[in-house]
């Protein structure tokens, strides 16, 4: 069963193809008619049509916008235009952007019937076709490229298992790697340095070229890259080298930088994560990578950022606890639990190993404690105590027997604090949004308020703000500005004599049509019919 779509601005023209056609019984579900191109653009997204009959002559958007956009964002979708004698100019420009076929108004059921029998007919040869399997398979090799890059970005990113990652990198025709392995994360600075920012096609062609070169250099040493859909290229080094793995990967990531800067006349920064042991680990390199190269920011840009540089090796047996306490506050503010909860596992290794006095001991872990405190302060947290529990808990370590039952202790703190920090980061979120709605309320008549404003108001980026905004309230951004402006017409339609185009333009509407189409779309009446109804009930 195909889905179709009508558009055209006559609802009697709309009423009588809906009314003389039995849609399925030719194959095809109607799924929604539509008085303008606009309309049936913002819904073409959801309602994923497979054929569009569509008008030419239509407000807001006419039907040969409409197949521009249709044919460029959904190349399989077919267009069939109504015309009359007198657009038929028009509908030779709709073929000319492969628009399906048109048929002349006034249409007759049998006529449509005829061409609806025929597209189907090529729909369903469509549909055999992208079934086959030998095209599938090449489709398949012609993805192999891209998916092989999903994986990658995958196994960087995500928990896999070792077996899982060695079928996929055999599958895909890649290096066998050997432990240990390391993340490199290369990102371009810019590419405006020399005053003159290069064309869309230009930019892809040097972000390709960064890559090959990476991809040329990391392989002498049997490495890996690929690129993200952030625009950056990770390189994975591993294997046993003639020196240590982490400096390998600097010098070649040095390298990388020397290379770029000479022959693409551009500067990147890279960051180079931590070794890890294990296929499985490969997120926490690549994690660690993303990290060094935050650094950029106080750093400045084409340098080459090493994480342990940057924020030091764990070390196995510290001589004093201001190193475990500093990486405990840096895996607080910007670590996951998981990170935290290692991190504690590493200290009570430590704390059996070293042999120290008990009461050092405890001193050490009491010293935790109160970094954690002075962590959640910083992040601004309402109240640290809360977050570890109730009690004189810098004396609860002494009630312990084992070193385990202290660190799943701490485990269980730390989750804690976690957790208040998260719930905090929550409540200025919403403090964010609220402040968001309130700007809406008072600023919703002007018809050039945008979501790049709002986000400038809120300190927000749009990506983000979308995001929460979504999540807080249920609406998009510009679902709730229309119904604030939609009842702030209603409001006004009841109480003043203002006239539907004094109110559009008071409540955020440049052109009066456009807002009494989406009143009615939201409402079910016409500015004026909703007057008129609002009155007549007074009346009685």
């Amino acid at each position: 069963m195909y889905k179709i779509m009508i558009v055209d601005d006559e609802a009697i023209v709309r009423e009588g193809i809906k009314e003389h056609i039995d849609w399925n019984g030719l194959g095809f579900e109607l799924v929604g008619d539509y008085a303008s191109g606009r309309e049936a653009w913002e819904a073409m997204e959801q309602l994923r049509p497979d054929l569009v009959l569509s008008d030419i002559c239509m407000p807001f958007m006419d039907g040969l916008e409409l197949t521009r956009l249709i044919r460029t964002r959904y190349p399989f979708v077919k267009v069939i235009i109504l015309t009359g004698f007198d657009d038929f100019d028009y509908a030779q420009q709709a073929l000319r952007l492969k628009a399906y076929d048109f048929i002349l108004k006034p249409i007759t059921a049998a006529d449509l019937r005829v061409l609806l029998t025929k597209v189907k007919g090529e729909l369903d040869e469509e549909t055999r076709q992208r079934e086959d399997l030998t095209r599938l398979h090449m489709q398949l090799n012609q993805s192999l490229p891209l998916l092989k890059e999903r994986f990658l970005e995958r196994w960087a990113t995500t928990a896999m298992g070792d077996t899982e990652i060695r079928e996929r990198l055999h599958y895909f025709g890649l290096p066998e790697l050997l432990p240990d392995y390391v993340a490199v994360v290369v990102d371009i600075d810019d590419f405006g340095g020399s005053g003159h920012l290069p064309s869309d096609q230009d930019q892809e062609l040097l972000r390709f070229a960064v890559y090959n070169m990476v991809e040329e250099i990391v392989g002498q040493e049997n490495g890996i890259a690929f690129r993200t859909r952030e625009e950056r290229v990770v390189a994975i080094v591993s294997g046993l080298a003639a020196m240590p793995l982490y400096e390998l990967a600097y010098q070649l990531a040095e390298t990388i930088r020397q290379f770029v800067e000479k022959y693409l006349k551009l500067t990147v920064s890279l960051g180079v994560g931590r070794v890890c042991s294990s296929l499985e680990e490969l997120p926490l390199s690549y994690k660690s990578a993303l990290s060094a190269l935050e650094y950029r920011l106080l750093l400045g840009k084409n340098q080459v950022l090493g994480i342990v540089d940057m924020e030091g090796q764990p070390p196995a047996a510290p001589d004093n606890g201001a190193e475990w306490n500093r990486l405990l506050a840096s895996a607080v503010k910007t670590g996951t639990t998981a990170d935290v909860h290692r991190l504690i596992e590493q200290l009570v290794t430590h704390l059996k190993t070293s042999r120290m006095p008990i009461e050092a001991c405890y001193w050490q872990i009491q010293s935790v404690i109160v970094t954690l405190m002075n962590t959640v302060r910083e992040l601004g947290a309402d109240e640290p105590r809360a977050a570890i529990g109730e009690g004189n808990w810098l004396t609860d370590v002494y009630r312990f027997k084992t070193l385990d039952e202290i660190q799943d202790w701490l485990k269980q703190i730390l989750s804690l604090a976690l957790d208040q920090i998260s719930e905090q980061r929550s409540r200025l979120t919403h403090t964010q949004v609220l402040r968001a709605t309130e700007y809406i309320h008072e600023h919703y008549a002007n018809d050039k308020l945008s979501l790049q404003e709002l986000c400038r108001h809120t300190l927000m980026s749009t990506s983000y703000f979308s995001t929460v905004f979504k999540q807080q309230l249920g609406e998009t951004f510009v679902e709730y500005l229309t119904r604030v402006r939609i009842d702030k017409a209603k409001e006004l339609l009841l109480h003043t004599p203002l006239k539907s185009y004094e109110i559009a333009a008071q409540v955020g509407y440049a052109d009066p049509n456009y807002f009494s189409l989406i009143f009615k779309k939201h409402s079910g009446l016409t500015p004026t019919e909703y007057r008129d109804t609002a009155a007549k009930e007074l009346r009685r």
